[in-house]
Order: C-alpha cells, then sequence, then structure tokens
C-alpha cells in the first residue's frame, strides 16, 4: 500500500459505516461473569465484591459510567441479589443502562452512600469485603469508618481473573474495533503530503472512525521525525517533511471494548539506520509473539524480545538506545489491564488473554520505531487480531 499520494477527503469519502456490527455483550453472559466473580471472591475468604463505577460497572451491570466523586457501586455478596448503590437522581440514567436485575439502594445529596453499604453488607452478614481497586483511597476510608466491622481486602484478584479471560463475544467486538483503526490507518498513510500538520492527522483520524461508526478516537498520538523518539511524544505542532519517520497510534471503542495500533514507517526514502532498526523492531515483535506459547509466563514474552533487542546490540534492559518500557499489556474494556508482559508478571498465559505486541524501539533524541498489534490467547496458541506491518516503506 502506498504512502502519500491520496487526500483526506478522498479518503473520507470512501468510507462506508461498518455493515458487519458485532453483537453486545447478552445478558446470560453477564450473569455468568457475575457467577465467576461470586466464587473467586468467596476462594479470597471474602463475603463480598465492591465494584465501583468504570470498566469493572460496565463489565458486570452493563452501567457504562466513569468514577466521580459522588458513589456509584454495585455490591455483589457471595449469595443474595446484587446491590446498586446510585445517586437518586441518577436513578432513571440508571435504570435504563443497568442490563442486570440488581437491588438499587438510593441516596440524597445529604446522605451517606457509605452507610447504604454498610447497611447491605449488614445484611449479607459480610465480615470481610474484597474492594475494586479502582475505588479511591478516600471513598475506602469512609467506607471503612461506616463499616467499622468489617474487614477491606484488595478485590483486583476477584476482578481480574474474570476481566482477563474473554470470551468469544468479547473477541469478536475487539475484533471490529481493531479492523476499523486499521482501515483508519491505511487512509491516513495515503492522505499524508509534505507539510501536513499532526493537528490535521489527528483530526482526520478522529472523523475517520466515525464515518466508521465508532464514536470518534479513544485517543491518538501521531508524531513526525524527532518526535518518533518519545514513547508518547513531544507536545505542540509538528509539519511532516521528506524523509521522516511517521509514527501513529490511536485507537476506537465498540460496546467499550479498544483497538489500540501503532504503525512507524518513512514518509519518502529512509535512512540505513532507519531502515536497520525499523527491521530489529519487525523482529522482536515477532519473537514475543512467538513465545506466547499456552502456559507461558507473562513475563517470558518480554524477555524473549529484550533477547533479540540485546543480540542487535541495544539495552539490556530498560536502557537507551532500546526498549524503554514493558513489551505489552492486557486489552478490553480498558486500554491497558492485567495481565502485563512485562518482567516481574508470573500469570500464565490462557486461553482468551488478550495483548498488546509493542516492544517499541528508541532512539535518544533522534526517532523510535514502534510497531503495535494485539493477539488472543486460543488453546492452540496466539492469534493476530491484525496482521502485522510489512515493511518501513508500505503498510501492507
Amino acid at each position: 500500500m502506498s504512502i502519500g499520494g491520496s487526500t483526506a477527503a478522498d479518503e473520507l469519502a470512501g468510507i462506508v459505516p461498518w455493515a458487519a456490527r458485532a453483537p453486545a455483550i447478552s445478558r446470560a453472559e453477564r450473569l455468568q461473569r457475575i457467577e465467576r466473580a461470586r466464587a473467586f471472591t468467596e476462594a479470597m475468604g471474602a463475603d463480598a465484591l465492591l465494584i465501583n463505577a468504570g470498566a469493572s460497572l460496565r463489565y458486570f451491570a452493563g452501567v457504562p459510567w466513569g468514577a466521580t466523586e459522588r458513589l456509584v457501586a454495585m455490591l455483589l455478596p457471595v449469595r443474595g441479589e446484587p446491590v446498586i448503590v446510585c445517586p437518586k437522581f441518577e436513578l432513571g440514567s440508571l435504570q435504563a443502562d443497568l442490563l442486570i436485575d440488581a437491588d438499587i439502594r438510593l441516596w440524597e445529596e445529604d446522605e451517606s452512600p457509605y452507610a447504604l453499604v454498610a447497611g447491605a453488607l449488614g445484611g449479607a452478614r459480610a465480615r470481610t469485603l474484597a474492594i475494586d481497586p479502582a475505588l479511591s483511597f478516600q471513598m475506602a476510608e469512609r467506607l471503612r469508618h461506616a463499616a467499622p466491622g468489617v474487614a477491606l481486602i484488595d478485590g483486583g484478584p476477584a476482578i481480574d481473573n474474570c476481566r482477563m479471560r474473554k470470551s468469544a463475544a468479547e473477541i469478536a467486538l475487539m475484533q471490529q474495533a481493531k479492523d476499523m483503526t486499521l482501515d483508519v490507518h491505511h487512509r491516513a498513510a495515503r492522505m499524508l503530503a509534505p507539510g501536513i500538520t499532526t493537528t490535521e492527522v489527528k483530526r482526520f483520524i478522529d472523523q475517520a472512525h466515525r464515518a466508521m461508526g465508532a464514536a470518534g478516537s479513544s485517543f491518538c498520538i501521531v508524531q513526525f521525525g524527532r518526535g518518533t523518539a518519545f514513547p508518547h511524544g513531544l507536545p505542540g505542532e509538528q509539519r511532516l517533511e521528506e524523509g521522516q519517520l511517521v509514527l501513529i497510534d490511536t485507537g476506537c471503542t465498540i460496546e467499550g471494548y479498544h483497538s489500540d495500533i501503532t504503525r512507524t514507517y518513512a514518509f519518502g526514502n529512509p535512512g540505513d539506520d532507519e531502515r536497520a532498526i525499523w527491521n530489529l523492531e519487525k523482529e522482536a515483535q515477532a519473537a514475543a509473539f512467538a513465545a506466547a506459547v499456552p502456559g507461558a509466563l507473562c513475563e517470558r514474552v518480554d524477555a524473549a524480545a529484550r533477547a533479540v533487542l540485546e543480540k542487535g546490540g541495544l539495552g539490556p534492559d530498560y536502557r537507551l538506545p532500546g526498549l524503554p518500557h514493558r513489551t505489552g499489556h492486557g486489552i478490553g474494556l480498558s486500554i491497558h489491564e492485567p495481565a502485563y508482559l512485562v518482567r516481574g508478571d508470573c500469570t500464565p498465559l490462557d486461553t482468551g488473554m488478550c495483548f498488546s505486541n509493542e516492544p517499541m524501539i528508541v532512539i535518544p533524541d533522534r526517532f523510535g520505531v514502534r510497531l503495535e498489534d494485539h493477539f488472543y490467547m486460543t488453546d492452540a496458541g496466539p492469534r493476530w487480531f491484525t496482521e502485522p506491518q510489512a515493511a518501513i516503506d508500505r503498510l501492507s
């Protein structure tokens, strides 16, 4: 696929809204998730699990609200009906979004939601409560004071053990998001021209995601030349020049499930150093994928990528020139979520786990190369959501 030669208007005009949309998560699947969470909570020695507003509340109950200073949470006892605690003025919105049956307990602005949680804990005869790690420290302390006889423990293992292993329905939603973003990448590469700004490219990418049926870009990093040497970019405007590297990292969401794909390529003729580092990056990404066999520890995938880079004279560890961050992260309803492909994460790879694969190489103050695709684990091994980039001067 060529780089440059088209226009933003032509590329946007050629987009057709995505026809084959993946189905939303069913109520039956959410109920299965709740039963798994109960089992994990009980195995931890807790009597109930408190799930805060955010990605986890969406995962279990379908409520897509972000966390705020007002407590919105689901108390899930090991036995008994889930309890949703919510401000009273939000009842109508909650009922419209809630996709499971639950006991809804409401609080006015001058009342304590923590007292409601404590009352529900008393009804569940709870002595130990597992807390969503996304709950703020301040909220946890207020809950501790409201329920002094209840011990609070980290509920992360119960939540993570559910969310890490994706179902076929979740993988289908992520596949759609990633297919859309990869299409956007191809269109963005074709509409590049000398003098175009990073802002113009970001605007085009957002418009293209929207034209396909997503709610715009969930994030977008566009860097040219020296800016590519900084993993998350430099502030300010950049203008594209012949011979520069282009790094674009972007994604969208479908039903809350994320895509996150990075492409790095040359606009014009790359130098010998850029070409050599690009090829080494591709080799490291392939080595990480090959190491992702069922049962292998997450840290072994990171080690496989670093071994390629060290053999090429980079690193070791996080030293530059080399790889300054982990090789990959879990992905789903959160763009970064457990488990992580990094030294020290000894989670065994298991069917349904989904990861980014992005062992970026940084040549300080000169340029960087990041190739990022995602894979999901099957019983037979890893499978790519998107095929890796073909070469430094073409995307496919």
